[in-house]
């Protein structure tokens, strides 16, 4: 936006926005709108648009303005205009009245809160906005006491830790006042409902961030009310929602520093006693407080954990042991959302004890792990009139899930077994009902991997039970029994009597259309597991194969079963082995082939989609492994050779389509894979066919193919020749949609797969890639990458890097050494320094912080081969990083940079290494 716009044009896009029904002006309108948001403009005509105050969107939009700006913009404006934006700021906020929106006065006072952080020129900025609201402004006033320290953390900020910690110090300093301003609050307006619940938040939020600490809070009127709200069932909902958060707030603070004694016991017991608030929350049915309740404690639970688990007498637990029996009346509670609040508990429990590995302690958890199941087993009980399956992405059925897992996690405390038996036992309740059975399947099921494969007490029982269920059992039931026949896979290979019994079982769910899936995922797993005994049975699972499209299961559910099966191919005999695989492979193949020689229009998932047929080629070849003799031909090698034309002829048709190019590339490396070096013969024309379709398409699967060509056949007598003109075919191309104006963020995935090609060049052929007319060009390009925020491209030029300097002194590869570490040498000597900046700038600047342990490998690689040099390049690289933010803002102090300096040229190992640079990172952050 070149020029500023009429505060009219504005009104006519905003009014546009919200009110004009066609749906392309409104979409132009927000695209123009965004446009003036990022220009230099909009400070001034957000400020005049909460100046008239026309209507209620325009200064809505100027109030997010004003916001963004700040946030995101603050370096647009020089210093002396900071004390004029804070005025206009405050005017705004004085004209707020009990009628203007809460969203806009939410907007200003956030807007205020960012400029309060980074104007550092504002001395006593907590004590001056007091003074001047006192108890006139009260609403706006405690919204921004709430989001000031909610706003310190917020990365959205290019604060800087140094500049944080000052200003939490700066906060602290002025507790007494932000104290005597919430009790007079209360002691003149407590009767309010909405001044008490934003004076708990404003509370809750200096907690959270430790301006108001433990030893201030114990007489506290503030955490009186929150517990005074609390004990009244009577309670407005949002009010007692906001007295649990302060209360929960409290409880983290006092996990993190459990040495308060006093207030350790103080808040116990406060807790403690809201039982009975929690008991009539359910007696009333109301579900919002019964939650809140839950919240505190399973809250209390987790800050007394360590000290309930680490008791000083293994036969005795610590006192506070009593709120897990509190914490599991509410899993007991008749709605699953409150039982699935406490879920981390239970996985936090479960880690401690299963890291002490001290049995006697974890017997002493047994009983609350038993009620946990049990109380879990009747929440995922469907309901009684319920009819057919629950609908996979349902909430209900993704509880289900959670418990699973939960389940899997903690089971080990009362044992699998254990578990298993008694799940078996409340089945053989008298008139059990059907949603009681199917959730104790479900619970079995589980459990069912961990039950050892010899138990011959309860499992043979339950299996029977499963191949016996009458028709007219409810599909549910026989879903889950279905489920639970996959996970005993371990126990039936152990068991091959039972193999056949089960398969015929399967087959005849295969053919219902709603049990198919489940019945589909069962055989998957029994043929994984039981491939040694399924000779004998493998004509039959042949016939389901040819017969896969007859069955009502989803695409992934039949690659599923082609995976089982071509585990079952590989432990044939070559000759067995070759026929089956043909088969098999051609099934795929000949359907692929008619689409070819048609003009269908594609329908994703439909027989229409040739993916569906390349993904199931791609199963077989990856998951048939074979072990051949040396000197013996593999017996797929025929195959692969006879099913090229038909890949070849996809490529050709389906080029434009990247979806189709990725997966038949994806046929193309398992093949290759499942025959190793004895599909050389396909090099050549696999390699020229990727070549002359990159140069029409720059598809970036190409280059992975590519990749996965170089570590085939790298080492193989006159194949580098070709690979390594492959390289430089794809450079062209490559560097051509690169080097576009933001060509690098346009493209990660070719970024990503290209420099893997080269990766795999320098693990394999080093010194021919070393030697490459295009080395310089790449090097460009991989500097130019290393600020890239893409977390797997990033990653991929990191690694790039690491071989590039790793090879050096990695003696593996069958080439020249000295000559290669001479080589490595001289690049590190001429590029090192430029590399060392881009790191630093990249991690400071770009990266996410769970990014920078790949720059920490680079780095230690380069620590490893010349310490003195990179102790050079990187004091020049901190030089050139500013020490002070465009707002004023202390970065990194000298004494910090030199701190740094050392601590990294000290590491001995990448994780180190990493924390270093995450914790130099947080300056400037």
């Amino acid at each position: 936006m070149e020029t500023p716009p009429t505060l009219e044009t504005v009104y006519q896009a905003v009014h546009t926005l919200y009110h004009n029904p066609d749906t392309t002006e409104k979409e132009k309108a927000s695209l123009w709108l965004g446009e003036l948001q990022k220009s230099v403009y909009a400070w001034k005509i957000a400020d005049e648009l909460l100046h008239r105050q026309s209507d209620v969107e325009s200064c809505y939009f100027a109030a997010q303005t004003m916001r963004t700006k700040i946030q995101y913009s603050f370096h647009e404006l020089p210093l002396e205009s900071h004390g004029s934006l804070r005025d206009s700021l405050l005017e705004h906020i004085a004209k707020v009245t009990e009628t203007t929106s809460s969203v806009i006065v939410t907007q200003l006072c956030v807007a205020l809160a960012d400029l309060v952080l980074q104007m550092t020129s504002w001395q006593k900025p907590v004590i001056d906005l007091i003074n001047k609201f006192g108890l006139t402004n009260l609403l706006p006033l405690l919204e921004i006491m709430t989001v000031l320290p909610e706003e310190v953390n917020s990365r959205a900020l290019r604060l800087g830790s140094n500049r944080r910690h000052e200003i939490l110090q700066e906060l602290k300093t002025c507790v007494n006042t932000v104290s005597d301003f919430l009790k007079a609050c209360l002691a003149n307006q407590g009767d309010n409902t909405l001044i008490q619940m934003r004076v708990l938040r404003c509370f809750t939020s200096w907690v959270s961030v430790h301006g108001i600490t433990l030893p201030e809070i114990a007489d506290n009127i503030v955490v009186a009310n929150a517990f005074h709200v609390l004990s009244n069932h009577q309670s407005e909902n949002k009010l007692h929602e906001a007295a649990s958060d302060c209360v929960c707030a409290l409880l983290q603070c006092l996990e993190d520093n459990n040495n308060q004694q006093t207030l350790e016991a103080q808040l116990f017991q406060g807790v403690v006693a809201l039982e009975e608030g929690y008991h009539m929350s359910v007696a009333h049915e109301d579900l919002e407080k019964s939650i809140n309740y839950c919240r505190v404690f399973t809250e209390l639970a987790e800050t007394f954990l360590e000290k309930i688990v680490n008791a000083s007498n293994p036969n005795e637990l610590h006192f506070a042991v009593k709120i897990l029996d509190i914490v599991l009346i509410c899993v007991g509670h008749h709605d699953y959302e409150v039982a699935a609040i406490t879920f981390n508990l239970w996985y936090r429990l479960s880690e401690e004890l299963y890291q002490k590995n001290n049995d006697p302690l974890t017997y002493l958890f047994k009983p609350y792990i038993e009620r946990l199941i049990e109380a879990l087993s009747k929440h995922c009980q469907i309901e009684p009139d319920h009819e057919g399956l629950l609908e996979e992405g349902d909430d209900f059925a993704d509880f289900r899930i959670k418990v699973s897992e939960l389940i899997k996690d903690v089971v080990f405390i009362v044992g699998s077994s254990n578990c298993f038996r008694q799940m078996f036992l409340s089945l053989q309740t008298p008139n059990v009902t059907w949603e009681h059975s199917e959730a104790a399947l479900f619970i079995m099921q589980a459990v069912a991997k961990n039950v050892l494969p010899e138990e011959n007490d309860v499992v043979p029982k339950v299996v029977e039970a499963i191949l016996n269920l009458p028709q007219n059992t409810h599909i549910a039931v026989r879903y889950t029994s279905l489920l639970l026949l996959g996970e005993l896979c371990e126990w039936i290979e152990k068991h091959p009597q039972s193999l056949e019994p089960v398969l015929n079982f399967l087959l005849f769910c295969l053919q219902q259309p709603k049990l198919a899936s489940a019945a589909a995922t069962a055989l998957q797993s029994i043929c994984s597991a039981c491939c040694k005994h399924m000779d004998v049975h493998f004509n039959g699972i042949a016939q389901i194969i040819q017969s896969l499209d007859t069955f009502s299961i989803s695409n992934e559910a039949a690659i599923g079963l082609l995976r089982g099966v071509s585990m079952i191919l590989g432990k044939m005999p070559p000759e067995q082995l070759h026929q089956s695989m043909k088969e098999i492979c051609w099934l795929q193949v000949k359907p692929l082939a008619m689409l070819l020689e048609t003009d269908v229009k594609i329908e994703r998932g439909t027989k229409t989609d040739p993916t569906l047929w390349l993904d199931r080629l791609a199963a077989i070849f990856r998951y048939t492994q074979t072990s051949v003799p040396n000197g013996a031909t593999h017996p797929c090698v025929g195959i692969v050779t006879e099913i090229w034309p038909v890949l070849s002829a996809t490529f050709n048709k389906y080029l434009p389509d990247v979806r189709t190019m990725e997966r038949c590339g994806r046929v193309v490396k398992f093949a290759i894979r499942c025959v190793g070096k004895q599909s050389a013969h396909l090099l050549e024309p696999i390699v020229k066919q990727i070549l002359s379709l990159y140069n029409q398409y720059q598809h970036s699967c190409f280059l992975y193919l590519g990749s996965v060509l170089v570590t085939e056949f790298a080492n193989e007598p006159g194949c580098i020749e070709g690979l390594s003109s492959m390289l430089q075919a794809f450079i062209t191309p490559t560097f051509t949609i690169l080097q576009e104006n933001n060509g690098l963020k346009n493209h990660p995935d070719t970024v990503e797969d290209f420099f893997r090609l080269c990766s795999r060049f320098l693990q394999n052929a080093p010194l021919v890639f070393l030697n490459s007319q295009s080395l310089n060009g790449i090097l460009h390009c991989a500097l130019l990458a290393t600020s890239l925020d893409h977390k797997d491209a990033n990653a991929s030029v990191m690694k790039f890097f690491y071989d590039l300097v790793h090879c050096g002194r990695n003696k593996d590869t069958n080439d020249d050494f000295a000559a290669r570490s001479t080589l490595i040498k001289q690049l590190v000597q001429k590029h090192g320094k430029e590399l060392v900046n881009n790191l630093i700038q990249a991690c400071v600047f770009s990266l996410q912080s769970y990014m920078l342990s790949d720059v920490a490998d680079v780095i230690m690689e380069l620590l490893i081969n010349d310490r003195e040099s990179l102790g050079i390049w990187l004091g020049e690289a901190l030089k050139s990083l500013p020490l002070q933010n465009s707002s004023g803002c202390v970065t990194a102090t000298p004494a910090q940079l030199e701190e740094f300096h050392q601590t990294l040229l000290s590491s001995e190992n990448v994780k180190g290494l990493t924390h270093t640079l995450r914790a130099f990172a947080r300056l400037f952050r």
